[in-house]
C-alpha cells in the first residue's frame, strides 16, 4: 500500500485480503465430479432394478 499525492494505491492481492490460488479450482472440480457420480448411482440403480419385473 502507498500513498499517491491524495490517496491511496494497493495491490490486487491487498484489496481482496489474500492471496489468489489454485485451489478453488480443484474444489470445484472434485465437487463437479462427485455430483454426476451420485447423480448417475440414484438414476441408474433404479433403472436396473425396475428392469426385471
Amino acid at each position: 500500500m502507498k500513498v499517491v499525492d491524495d490517496h491511496v494505491e494497493v495491490t490486487d492481492e491487498e484489496a481482496s485480503s489474500g492471496v489468489k490460488g489454485n485451489g478453488v479450482r480443484y474444489v470445484l472440480a472434485i465437487s463437479l465430479f462427485l455430483a454426476v457420480i451420485v447423480l448417475s448411482v440414484v438414476w441408474i440403480i433404479p433403472a436396473m432394478m425396475g428392469q426385471g419385473q
